[in-house]
């Protein structure tokens, strides 16, 4: 059961907002790293790779915190901490989406990153679990 996106911050998930995704080293100390994120009806969503090290953080430990801060007004933001689900079924497909909506480009390989980087990593689209929602103090 995953806490809901209030209306009120939910474009923040559905415009091309790159957002802050944060994992938690094998140390504790926290890692983070700027992501292309999306909306699923339910969760906020986001893709990297197996191989990278917020892909191995999140396998290790589930724990995690998105921040999107809009970038018209900067005091209006969304917090999302929860457990992420990871999956590679339908990552590829949901790494174009993400590009379409970011970019110019109709895929990733081959236009943002090289065609040959597809082999060498393990795609997976992670979706955040809410179990805590901040909001800014002024759009609450």
């Amino acid at each position: 059961m995953t806490l809901p996106i209030p209306d009120s911050h939910r474009d923040l998930l559905t415009r091309p907002i790159p957002a802050v995704l944060t994992t938690l080293m094998p140390d504790g100390q926290p890692q983070s790293s700027l992501m292309w994120c999306d909306f699923d009806g339910q969760c906020a969503r986001f893709n990297t790779t197996a191989e990278r090290r917020k892909g191995r953080n999140m396998r290790a430990d589930p724990r995690v915190t998105l921040l999107i801060v809009d970038p018209d007004d900067t005091a209006r933001y969304i917090e999302i901490r929860g457990d992420v689900q990871l999956t590679e079924e339908g990552a590829i497909e949901h790494l174009d989406a993400l590009t379409r909506q970011y970019t110019a480009h109709p895929r990733f390989y081959g236009y943002v990153s090289p065609h040959e980087q597809q082999a060498r990593e393990t795609r997976l689209t992670g979706r955040i679990v809410a179990t805590k929602i901040t909001l800014d103090a002024i759009h609450r």
